[in-house]
């Protein structure tokens, strides 16, 4: 284990997350923690005295990503304390500790103590000297966890075994961090956990976010995801207030009810359509995006043809695509019948490309409406930034629009979101839309 020696106080350190909105809501709260202890935040891509990664291990893909990060940090810095946790640190902490550099490990039930066991080892002489809120340059939105853990075991998932039960955090504090991170200057606070609808203190998730939006500030509040059961009409309409963003995440991972049911996911297709017509036809300007899984273990051409139809019908916003891939420890890692690589890959191509349709299908209903955006970076010249239903928008410009929401025009369609121009007015005046899809 590496310690530092010849400084008198914390140094700097970089924090990187691969994986799930999760796992950045704890790196943003890290990030906080770590600079009240008297570090300095620098890049990923910067040498830095310590380089912590929180991983996932939800895929094969995931692994390698994490695998090839850790790598790459010990040659940028040969001499920095590589610390490593999240999911893959909890899954799999003997394949990361033969990694060259990784010289931290810390599993998921220890990661609320990584600024203490990073002190104990780095061998500095803290000062004790706290820092005021401060925003990170370059970040308008922030997460914050309000809810951990899964004891759903879907047959695929191996997020219940390095996640743990289902716990819920406390109202209070939460609020207090939301407070805190508007003063800091964010604008936007995506709730986030393993299945924020299970959120199970006093008043549910209803009353966490009636909360939310009685006693903060925040500009903006949105939800990370949701599943279908977790849709009541009582929740929908609290997409009443305008500050909580018109945009819900709803995962599907298979439109086919068979293999549903050997994923071991608890609901139809049928409860699946009503939960997404009873928010679509309630919020206006819904995105509705989803995850879909292809080549689940059995998944016959027909299914995947039942699946490929019911996604085209509901008219998703955005479609995550990804394959199915293997874990250890999980029913599914188990199951007879895989589908080859190669026919996987086909399905992949063909949901993707159907996922590219809706995209801009959705984008198109925009086209010629003024819409808040809040304005994130400069790159090359282009501002990016998002709508609050989560549209990705471009636009020219020579002001400085950091972390600003300003109005602009969606005038058109390109391959990474929209483009836009500023508009002359400072309040927003919607051009009215429908109300829903039709599906």
């Amino acid at each position: 284990m590496t310690v530092v020696e010849g400084r008198s106080g914390p140094g700097t350190i970089a924090l990187q997350t691969v994986g799930c909105k999760l796992n950045q809501a704890e790196t943003d709260s890290l990030v906080y923690r770590f600079r009240e202890a008297g570090y300095q935040i620098v890049a990923p891509n910067r040498a830095a005295d310590i380089y912590l990664l929180n991983t996932c291990t939800v895929t094969h893909i995931a692994d390698h990503k994490c695998r090839k990060l850790l790598r790459l940090a010990h040659r940028r810095n040969p001499h920095s304390i590589i610390v490593v946790t999240g999911c893959y640190a909890e899954r799999a902490p003997g394949e990361l500790s033969s990694i060259e550099g990784v010289g931290v490990i810390i599993p998921n039930s220890d990661k609320d103590n990584a600024v203490e066991i990073v002190k104990s080892i780095d061998g500095f002489r803290t000062n004790g000297q706290k820092n005021s809120p401060h925003r990170i340059p370059s970040h308008t939105r922030t997460l914050i966890k309000i809810q951990e853990g899964c004891q759903q075991h879907c047959s695929f998932c191996i997020v219940p075994r390095v996640r743990g039960p289902e716990r819920s955090y406390c109202q209070d504090d939460i609020i207090a961090e939301i407070k805190t991170r508007v003063t800091a200057g964010y604008k936007e606070v995506v709730l986030t956990g393993t299945r924020i609808g299970r959120y199970r203190q006093p008043g549910g998730l209803e009353g966490l976010i009636r909360r939310i939006l009685e006693e903060s500030d925040i500009q903006r509040l949105r939800l990370s995801s949701l599943e279908p059961y977790d849709l009541t009409p009582a929740l929908v309409q609290l997409w009443d207030n305008k500050r909580l963003c018109p945009h819900i995440h709803l995962p599907l991972q298979s439109g086919s009810d068979s293999v549903l049911t050997r994923m071991r996911r608890p609901y139809s297709i049928a409860e699946y359509r009503r939960a997404a017509s009873l928010a679509q036809e309630a919020i206006p300007n819904l995105a509705l995006t989803t995850d879909i899984m292809v080549g689940f273990p059995g998944e016959s051409d027909s299914e995947f043809e039942e699946s490929y139809g019911f996604c085209e019908d509901i008219g998703f916003a955005r479609i995550h695509v990804f394959p199915y891939s293997s874990r250890p420890g999980t029913c599914a890692n188990e199951f007879a019948d895989k589908v080859e690589d190669r026919e996987k890959k086909r399905r992949t191509q063909l949901m993707l490309s159907l996922a590219n349709t809706a995209s801009r299908q959705f984008q198109e209903r925009f086209l010629g409406q003024n819409v808040n955006v809040l304005w994130e970076e400069n790159k090359n010249g282009i501002w990016y930034g998002t709508t609050d239903n989560y549209l990705h928008v471009n636009l020219s410009s020579r002001e400085s629009l950091s972390n600003e929401l300003r109005t602009a025009t969606l005038v058109a369609l390109g391959d990474s979101g929209m483009w836009g121009k500023l508009t002359d007015t400072s309040e927003l005046q919607p051009t009215p839309l429908c109300n829903s899809f039709s599906i």
